[in-house]
């Protein structure tokens, strides 16, 4: 059973959905891992777009700067 996850909004999420996020421009990406505060998120093929994680596979992001669309 998957572990609930609350984002800023009272939005819930779990470890392989989907969110959105900011760095540099807005981007989407796959829940992957979750440390309690932060969200380990998995880039679309072709990796991140941004001036900030540009072509990397990985990020973390703080679980109150993400959203569901």
């Amino acid at each position: 059973m998957s572990r609930k996850i609350k984002l800023r909004e009272g939005e819930e999420i779990q470890i392989g959905d989907y969110v959105g996020f900011k760095s540099d421009v807005e981007q989407y990406a796959k829940v992957v891992a979750y440390d309690g505060y932060s969200l380990k998120l998995e880039a679309p093929e072709d990796g991140f777009s941004g001036s900030y994680i540009n072509g990397q596979d990985y990020t973390w992001q703080d679980k109150d700067s993400c959203w569901v669309d």
